[in-house]
């Protein structure tokens, strides 16, 4: 063969190679490049941080919407709590005693995310049986009635709350703390009922006792939540299930007040003076949503609660926040719910303790499930219930108790894997930015100084 030949049948060969490698090494025709916000979201999603985030960010954002609102809904009546003090009357009675409570568990909350998981373990059974004393001064002269159930204790010098708040608290971490240790025992029945169901439902009993059927509601969802993430076999929660809306039945039929409210919400009221509050609250409600249109009347506006919205700055906040607001508020807080609740699910799905997961479960039902719940009986989807909305709603048992839930929360969301480290490094670049900055700021300083000199 001549060189000319050679050299073709080399040219010849080596082509395919080249063209396979370029074949190899381009994109496939039809596809395009990520774009850099699909990039940043994917690298956000998957940071260890971003549950602790999302969770502190929600908490922070709902809390200062709650104070705000508060601040507006109570208005009329704090004017008419202080209508014969000697001061005077004052708008901002229920505000300033909002914003005390926010004062004390903002940092409870803040302490409770510096702890680690193992302490809130071993801290369970203290938890609970502070909890079930605490529930036990409903049945002392203590215990108060209001609003037809008998849920509140007066203690001499430190004023009115509500016990069942703290049973929630101590009941999810209690909770976490035995069906963790149970693991793949409780595929049997035997130790998914004991003690955990058994001692759940010792306190349902409890709060059910004092008439308070919304509160022993979002309890069982609470319940609900742990179960299903500890691993609970799926026959036990139809079984469950049964018997939960069975007692919920005969419960609301038995009462002539629970009784009124579901004939109330199915349009079966009889009109007596009985329903009277029932009809009016809910329509109420109905009317501020609706004349808050897209936008709202605008902050401190309401019309509503200057006819007599019963809770307004309570239950019924929500229809407030959609008067003054508008759409575009109510959107935004049940767009903060759900961030929240995403937060809550990354950290039951990433983190490695099982005990964190649960806690972090039954603790998401207690609070998205009250959200939902609250904001399904303000637009009319469900009857009356009397729970307040969290973070958001006044009370101070309920503002206190939620706040520490999340900080617990914040807790596992800071320990989930690689999240300490993460937050370490931020801090550490943060601190060295500073430093960076510091001096080129006293330059500048000691520059306008000596200018103006």
């Amino acid at each position: 063969m001549s060189a000319v030949g050679l050299a073709t049948r080399k040219r010849t060969t080596a082509r395919p190679g080249r063209a396979t490698q370029r074949r190899g090494t381009s994109r496939p025709r039809g596809t395009q490049a990520p774009s850099a916000f699909a990039q940043w979201r994917t690298a956000v999603w998957a940071s260890p941080t971003t549950s602790y985030y999302l969770v502190g960010g929600a908490v922070v954002l709902l809390l200062a919407i709650g104070l705000v609102m508060v601040l507006s809904a109570s208005m009329v009546d704090s004017l008419n709590k202080t209508a014969s003090s000697p001061g005077g009357p004052t708008p901002f009675r229920d505000f300033l005693d909002q914003l005390t409570f926010a004062a004390i568990g903002v940092p409870l909350a803040v302490v409770a995310s510096r702890f680690r998981p193992e302490w809130y373990r071993r801290l369970a059974w203290v938890a609970l049986a502070g909890a079930a004393a605490l529930q036990a001064l409903l049945f002392t002269p203590l215990a108060i009635r209001v609003g037809g159930n008998t849920n509140w204790v007066q203690l001499p010098g430190i004023g009115t709350f509500q016990p069942s708040e703290f049973a929630k608290l101590g009941l999810a971490v209690w909770l976490g703390a035995v069906l963790a240790t149970k693991g793949e025992l409780l595929r049997q029945w035997r130790h998914a009922l004991v003690p955990g169901v058994l001692v759940a439902g010792g306190f349902l009993g409890l709060v059910l006792r004092g008439h308070d059927l919304g509160t022993g509601l979002i309890i069982m969802a609470l319940v609900a939540g742990a179960l299903w993430v500890a691993g609970v076999p799926a026959s036990l929660f139809v079984l469950l299930g049964s018997f939960a809306a069975a007692a919920a039945g005969f419960l609301v039929f038995s009462s002539e007040n629970r009784r009124a409210r579901v004939m109330q919400f199915l349009n079966l009221s009889d009109g007596s003076t009985a329903t009277a509050v029932d009809d009016f609250q809910p329509q109420l409600a109905i009317d501020a949503l609706g004349s808050g249109g897209i936008s709202g009347v605008g902050l401190g506006a309401s019309r509503i609660k200057w006819r007599g919205l019963p809770a307004a700055q309570d239950d019924y906040i929500f229809a407030i926040i959609g008067e003054e607001l508008g759409l575009l508020g109510t959107l935004l807080v049940i767009l903060l719910f759900v961030a929240l609740a995403i937060g809550i699910t990354r950290v039951v799905r990433r983190h490695t303790d099982p005990f964190a997961k649960i806690t972090t479960a039954a603790i998401g039902a207690w609070v998205i499930g009250q959200a939902f719940v609250n904001i399904g009986v303000v637009i009319g989807l469900l009857p009356v219930i009397g729970v307040p909305l969290p973070l958001v709603s006044a009370g101070g048992s309920s503002l206190i108790t939620t706040l520490i839930a999340l900080g617990v929360l914040l807790s596992f969301a800071r320990t989930e894997p690689g999240a300490r480290e993460a937050l370490a490094a931020r801090r550490g670049s943060v601190r060295r930015s500073l430093a960076v900055l510091a001096p080129r700021l006293r330059r500048g300083g000691a520059a306008r100084s000596a200018a103006r000199g």
